[in-house]
Protein backbone atom coordinates (compact mmCIF):
# COMPACT_ATOMS: atom_id res chain seq x y z
CA UNK A 1 0.00 0.00 0.00
CA UNK A 2 1.34 3.43 -0.90
CA UNK A 3 1.94 5.68 1.84
CA UNK A 4 0.48 8.42 2.78
CA UNK A 5 1.70 11.49 0.76
CA UNK A 6 3.81 9.03 -1.55
CA UNK A 7 2.67 9.48 -5.33
CA UNK A 8 2.76 5.73 -6.51
CA UNK A 9 5.28 4.83 -8.85
CA UNK A 10 4.66 3.31 -12.59
CA UNK A 11 5.55 0.19 -14.01
CA UNK A 12 6.88 0.20 -17.73
CA UNK A 13 7.15 -3.44 -18.84
CA UNK A 14 9.51 -3.87 -22.50
CA UNK A 15 8.15 -6.71 -25.03
CA UNK A 16 9.02 -8.43 -28.24
CA UNK A 17 10.49 -11.45 -29.79
CA UNK A 18 14.11 -12.24 -29.19
CA UNK A 19 16.51 -9.94 -30.83
CA UNK A 20 13.65 -6.96 -31.32
CA UNK A 21 16.70 -4.81 -29.31
CA UNK A 22 14.50 -4.73 -25.64
CA UNK A 23 17.85 -5.12 -23.54
CA UNK A 24 19.63 -2.49 -25.72
CA UNK A 25 17.33 0.35 -24.81
CA UNK A 26 16.72 -0.95 -21.26
CA UNK A 27 19.53 0.59 -19.89
CA UNK A 28 19.12 4.11 -22.09
CA UNK A 29 15.56 4.26 -20.62
CA UNK A 30 16.44 4.04 -17.31
CA UNK A 31 18.87 6.94 -17.95
CA UNK A 32 15.95 9.09 -19.57
CA UNK A 33 13.88 8.48 -16.51
CA UNK A 34 16.27 9.31 -13.57
CA UNK A 35 17.66 12.18 -15.66
CA UNK A 36 13.67 13.28 -14.70
CA UNK A 37 14.57 12.83 -11.48
CA UNK A 38 13.18 9.31 -11.22
CA UNK A 39 13.76 6.70 -8.82
CA UNK A 40 14.45 3.45 -11.60
CA UNK A 41 14.33 -0.35 -10.06
CA UNK A 42 15.57 -2.23 -13.60
CA UNK A 43 14.23 -6.24 -13.46
CA UNK A 44 13.73 -8.78 -15.64
CA UNK A 45 11.49 -11.95 -16.37
CA UNK A 46 11.71 -14.71 -15.76
CA UNK A 47 13.63 -13.37 -12.79
CA UNK A 48 13.98 -10.64 -10.62
CA UNK A 49 14.23 -12.39 -7.42
CA UNK A 50 16.46 -15.32 -5.95
CA UNK A 51 13.96 -17.84 -6.78
CA UNK A 52 13.31 -16.28 -9.98
CA UNK A 53 16.46 -16.40 -11.43
CA UNK A 54 16.41 -20.08 -10.05
CA UNK A 55 13.33 -20.66 -12.41
CA UNK A 56 14.93 -18.62 -15.20
CA UNK A 57 17.77 -21.32 -15.48
CA UNK A 58 15.28 -23.88 -15.99
CA UNK A 59 13.38 -22.26 -18.05
CA UNK A 60 16.06 -20.90 -20.20
CA UNK A 61 19.04 -23.02 -20.36
CA UNK A 62 18.19 -26.40 -19.42
CA UNK A 63 17.71 -28.60 -22.36
CA UNK A 64 15.31 -30.99 -21.31
CA UNK A 65 11.91 -30.80 -22.90
CA UNK A 66 8.83 -29.75 -20.77
CA UNK A 67 4.88 -29.34 -21.05
CA UNK A 68 3.62 -26.21 -22.33
CA UNK A 69 1.35 -26.05 -18.87
CA UNK A 70 4.44 -26.74 -17.15
CA UNK A 71 6.42 -24.34 -19.01
CA UNK A 72 3.78 -21.67 -18.42
CA UNK A 73 3.53 -22.61 -14.47
CA UNK A 74 6.91 -22.03 -13.89
CA UNK A 75 6.38 -18.43 -15.21
CA UNK A 76 3.94 -17.48 -13.15
CA UNK A 77 4.96 -18.60 -10.56
CA UNK A 78 8.34 -16.67 -11.10
CA UNK A 79 6.16 -13.58 -11.80
CA UNK A 80 4.25 -14.17 -8.39
CA UNK A 81 7.46 -13.50 -6.49
CA UNK A 82 8.63 -11.04 -8.73
CA UNK A 83 5.08 -9.33 -7.83
CA UNK A 84 5.54 -9.77 -4.03
CA UNK A 85 9.50 -9.23 -3.66
CA UNK A 86 10.06 -6.18 -6.23
CA UNK A 87 7.57 -4.81 -8.29
CA UNK A 88 4.73 -4.44 -6.06
CA UNK A 89 6.58 -2.84 -3.01
CA UNK A 90 8.82 -0.53 -5.48
CA UNK A 91 5.61 1.21 -6.72
CA UNK A 92 4.44 1.39 -3.11
CA UNK A 93 7.86 3.44 -2.34
CA UNK A 94 6.76 5.85 -5.47
CA UNK A 95 9.60 4.06 -7.19
CA UNK A 96 9.55 3.61 -11.46
CA UNK A 97 9.49 -0.12 -12.33
CA UNK A 98 11.14 -0.98 -15.86
CA UNK A 99 10.64 -5.07 -16.73
CA UNK A 100 12.33 -6.48 -19.15
CA UNK A 101 9.04 -8.94 -19.94
CA UNK A 102 5.96 -9.48 -17.96
CA UNK A 103 2.57 -11.01 -18.76
CA UNK A 104 2.28 -10.14 -22.04
CA UNK A 105 5.40 -12.40 -23.26
CA UNK A 106 3.47 -15.57 -21.61
CA UNK A 107 0.69 -14.87 -23.76
CA UNK A 108 2.75 -14.42 -26.54
CA UNK A 109 5.29 -17.49 -26.16
CA UNK A 110 3.66 -20.09 -24.26
CA UNK A 111 0.11 -18.70 -26.03
CA UNK A 112 1.31 -18.06 -29.37
CA UNK A 113 4.78 -20.30 -29.78
CA UNK A 114 3.65 -23.05 -27.59
CA UNK A 115 -0.29 -23.10 -28.59
CA UNK A 116 -1.60 -22.96 -25.12
CA UNK A 117 -5.00 -21.88 -24.71
CA UNK A 118 -5.94 -18.47 -23.89
CA UNK A 119 -8.33 -18.87 -21.40
CA UNK A 120 -5.80 -20.71 -19.50
CA UNK A 121 -3.41 -18.22 -19.39
CA UNK A 122 -6.28 -15.10 -18.30
CA UNK A 123 -7.10 -17.72 -15.59
CA UNK A 124 -3.35 -17.92 -14.50
CA UNK A 125 -2.97 -13.77 -14.89
CA UNK A 126 -5.77 -13.60 -13.14
CA UNK A 127 -4.99 -15.81 -10.06
CA UNK A 128 -1.18 -14.27 -9.51
CA UNK A 129 -1.82 -10.39 -10.48
CA UNK A 130 -5.68 -9.74 -10.11
CA UNK A 131 -6.61 -6.61 -12.30
CA UNK A 132 -3.11 -5.49 -11.72
CA UNK A 133 -1.59 -4.79 -14.98
CA UNK A 134 1.64 -2.17 -16.37
CA UNK A 135 1.17 1.21 -16.48
CA UNK A 136 3.29 1.22 -20.18
CA UNK A 137 3.97 -1.44 -22.34
CA UNK A 138 6.79 -0.84 -25.47
CA UNK A 139 6.71 -4.03 -27.23
CA UNK A 140 9.33 -3.83 -30.04
CA UNK A 141 8.00 -5.16 -33.17
CA UNK A 142 10.51 -6.28 -35.32
CA UNK A 143 10.31 -9.76 -38.30
CA UNK A 144 11.51 -12.81 -37.50
CA UNK A 145 14.56 -12.56 -39.77
CA UNK A 146 15.87 -9.61 -38.23
CA UNK A 147 15.48 -10.80 -35.08
CA UNK A 148 17.01 -13.83 -35.39
CA UNK A 149 20.33 -12.15 -37.22
CA UNK A 150 20.72 -10.35 -34.61
CA UNK A 151 20.44 -12.89 -31.90
CA UNK A 152 23.07 -14.73 -33.72
CA UNK A 153 25.42 -12.19 -34.31
CA UNK A 154 25.71 -11.44 -30.48
CA UNK A 155 24.85 -14.86 -28.04
CA UNK A 156 25.07 -18.27 -28.09
CA UNK A 157 21.20 -19.07 -28.32
CA UNK A 158 19.53 -20.42 -25.24
CA UNK A 159 16.44 -23.00 -24.77
CA UNK A 160 13.85 -20.62 -26.31
CA UNK A 161 16.16 -18.76 -29.60
CA UNK A 162 16.54 -22.35 -30.55
CA UNK A 163 13.14 -22.18 -31.51
CA UNK A 164 12.14 -22.29 -35.68
CA UNK A 165 11.14 -19.33 -37.62
CA UNK A 166 7.61 -20.92 -37.36
CA UNK A 167 7.57 -20.35 -33.25
CA UNK A 168 8.76 -16.83 -33.61
CA UNK A 169 6.38 -15.86 -36.50
CA UNK A 170 3.35 -17.15 -33.95
CA UNK A 171 4.94 -15.36 -31.02
CA UNK A 172 5.27 -12.18 -33.20
CA UNK A 173 1.89 -12.62 -34.35
CA UNK A 174 0.36 -12.99 -30.68
CA UNK A 175 1.95 -9.85 -29.73
CA UNK A 176 0.63 -8.21 -32.58
CA UNK A 177 -2.60 -9.32 -31.42
CA UNK A 178 -2.24 -8.18 -27.69
CA UNK A 179 -0.85 -4.76 -28.86
CA UNK A 180 -4.22 -3.98 -30.70
CA UNK A 181 -6.36 -6.13 -27.97
CA UNK A 182 -4.79 -3.24 -25.81
CA UNK A 183 -3.90 -0.41 -27.65
CA UNK A 184 -4.26 2.09 -24.56
CA UNK A 185 -1.60 0.35 -22.51
CA UNK A 186 0.86 -1.80 -25.16
CA UNK A 187 2.32 0.87 -27.66
CA UNK A 188 3.81 -0.82 -31.29
CA UNK A 189 7.47 0.75 -31.64
CA UNK A 190 9.08 -0.27 -35.03
CA UNK A 191 12.14 -1.73 -34.21
CA UNK A 192 13.59 -2.83 -37.99
CA UNK A 193 14.51 1.11 -37.92
CA UNK A 194 17.95 2.66 -37.11
CA UNK A 195 19.12 2.60 -33.42
CA UNK A 196 18.46 5.93 -33.11
CA UNK A 197 15.04 6.69 -34.99
CA UNK A 198 13.69 3.87 -32.21
CA UNK A 199 14.94 5.87 -29.71
CA UNK A 200 13.74 8.81 -30.89
CA UNK A 201 10.11 6.83 -30.93
CA UNK A 202 10.59 5.86 -27.13
CA UNK A 203 11.64 9.00 -25.72
CA UNK A 204 8.68 10.54 -27.14
CA UNK A 205 6.27 7.88 -25.79
CA UNK A 206 7.82 8.46 -22.48
CA UNK A 207 7.93 11.99 -22.10
CA UNK A 208 4.38 11.79 -22.70
CA UNK A 209 4.02 10.20 -19.06
CA UNK A 210 6.41 11.60 -17.22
Amino acid sequence: MTAPGTTRGKFITLEGIDGAGKSTHLSWLEGILRDRGKTVIVTREPGGTPLGETLRELLLYRSQAMHAETEALLMFAARREHLDKVILPALDRGDWVISDRFTDASFAYQGGGRGLATQKLDELEYWVQGEFQPDLTLYFDVTVEVGRKRINAIKAADRFEKEQDEFFQKVRDAYLERAHKFPQRIRVIDANQSLEEVKKSVEIIILSIC
